[in-house]
């Protein structure tokens, strides 16, 4: 059984179509690259995924569950989302702001123990941030936040963590530290999906690529199915080559430069 079934799903902001025919399966251990222009749909479509949003048609199945039936805890159950933003919340540190994934299964009176708070301290860790532990995260900046966001959905143990450009915020080195961290995540059974701006991080998870164009069709399909120059080119409205560069044993993606 699929940890997720889209089922010709669309979505529209009164009567602008931001997406529509869209269906896809995901599977556990499965990674799907989510790419596309600005204004595409992109994030729209992973918080209707999320339960964020509410389809106009179609349908969400999360482990057989039709996702417009379930209550939002078991979804949070399912579902975990790293919003590509996230909010400062309060004073809270960074320890107890990452505790706080594992609210879906804690009792609504209960506070966390010491097993949660354990998780928490391995999340934290793995994601390079265990200095930061005691900080408030109103006072860390926001790829820190993003890191933190990272980390509280690791505790939270879904079955399919969604991250809306988990990147976007981050240097180099912490770019590819996430792009790490997906692997492990789909290593473990995970279902991973992401949206980026950058197709070399799809050519480097190296597993499913979904590409959302402008008039909200989504073509799902292998990487080398989809990070082609023909359909990059016409979506990106740029000349784009795909290069192999063997000193990192790859093919990479490139763009003009006018």
């Amino acid at each position: 059984m699929s940890v997720l079934e889209v089922r010709d799903a669309s979505f529209a902001y009164g009567r602008h179509e931001i997406f529509g025919g869209v269906s896809l399966t995901l599977e556990r251990g499965q990674i799907l690259s989510v790419i596309g222009p600005n204004g595409s749909g992109k994030s729209t479509l992973l918080n209707c995924l999320a339960g964020l949003l509410r389809l106009n048609t179609g349908e969400i199945v999360l482990e057989g569950r039709p996702q417009r039936s379930m209550r939002a805890r078991d979804i949070a159950r399912v579902v975990g989302y790293v919003p590509q933003n996230p909010a400062s919340v309060y004073g809270y540190t960074v320890r107890d702001f990452v505790v706080m994934g594992r609210a879906p299964h804690i009792g609504i009176l209960a506070k966390p123990g010491r097993r949660d708070y354990a998780m928490a301290d391995a999340a934290i860790d793995a994601m390079g941030i265990a200095h930061l532990a005691g900080s408030p995260c109103t006072e860390i900046s926001g790829g820190e936040r993003q890191q933190a966001s990272i980390a509280r959905v690791m505790v939270q143990r879904p079955k399919v963590v969604m991250m809306d450009e988990p990147t976007s915020a981050l240097d180099f080195g912490n770019q590819m530290r996430v792009i790490g961290m997906i692997r492990r995540l789909a290593s473990e059974g995970y279902a991973v999906i992401m949206t980026t701006h950058t197709p070399d991080h799809a050519i480097m998870l190296d597993d499913t690529v979904a590409l959302l164009d402008r008039s909200g069709a989504l073509r799902v399909g292998d990487t080398d199915a989809i990070l082609r120059e023909d359909l990059l080119s016409a979506v990106y409205r740029t000349d784009v080559r795909m290069v192999y560069v063997k000193e990192v044993g790859r093919m990479t993606c490139l763009a003009s430069g006018g």
